[in-house]
């Protein structure tokens, strides 16, 4: 995995490729684990609410053209999101998913451009339960709190350390609902007011 990918991944993060779990995933969206307390890859994450793509994404600073093109297409489970209308911000039990595609070009009657390819690159998984955040490796093992995506997602998060600014449809709810948070507020140059959310 380049540097690139690696570091665009802080977007949901880490790698859960279905199948790697033997635990039936429930019939709800709420996040499920095994008998261990790993988590159970999100299987039927297509049937959720499609949030946004980022193409080519990464959080340092340009070093020059990607030797690959990648896009990265962000789920979320439906509760979460529905909740997520009516308040601006997540509730427990959120499950975000972020697919990773390769590029394809040209393919079929495309000459120019790219369609996302067959291969899928990864899964990665970003969880909100008992209150609290958590990133997931490919065993499903909780990643530990001292590890950077934490840390970067709570210092440049739009909303309950999730990466809102690059969800369209979401960020403008957002920022009716007066849900963004001061680090990202800070990001953009503007001085955070106390106040409380909208009704």
């Amino acid at each position: 995995m380049t540097k690139q990918l690696v570091s665009a991944a802080g977007l949901l993060l880490l790698t859960l490729v279905p199948g790697t779990q033997s635990t039936q995933v429930p019939a709800d969206d709420a996040p499920a684990y095994t008998s261990g307390g790993d988590l159970v890859a999100p299987i039927h994450y297509r049937d959720w609410i499609y949030l946004t793509t980022g193409i080519d994404m990464s959080y340092d600073a340009p070093t020059g053209p990607p030797d690959h093109h990648i896009f990265y297409n962000v789920f979320v489970n439906p509760t979460a999101y529905h909740s997520f209308l009516a308040t601006g911000t997540w509730p427990d039990k959120t499950v975000m998913v972020l697919e990773v595609r390769g590029a394809d070009s040209p393919i079929s009657i495309n000459k120019q451009g790219h369609t996302q390819s067959a291969e899928l690159m990864g899964l990665e998984t970003h969880v909100k339960d008992h209150g609290k955040w958590g990133f997931y490796d490919d065993n499903g093992k909780l990643i530990p709190r001292s590890a950077s995506c934490y840390t970067c997602h709570e210092a440049h998060a739009a909303v309950d350390t999730t990466f809102v600014q690059f969800y369209p449809t979401l960020l403008p709810l957002a920022t009716q609902k007066k849900t963004l948070s001061a680090a990202y507020l800070t990001d953009q140059g503007v001085t955070p007011v106390a106040q409380p959310p909208a009704k």
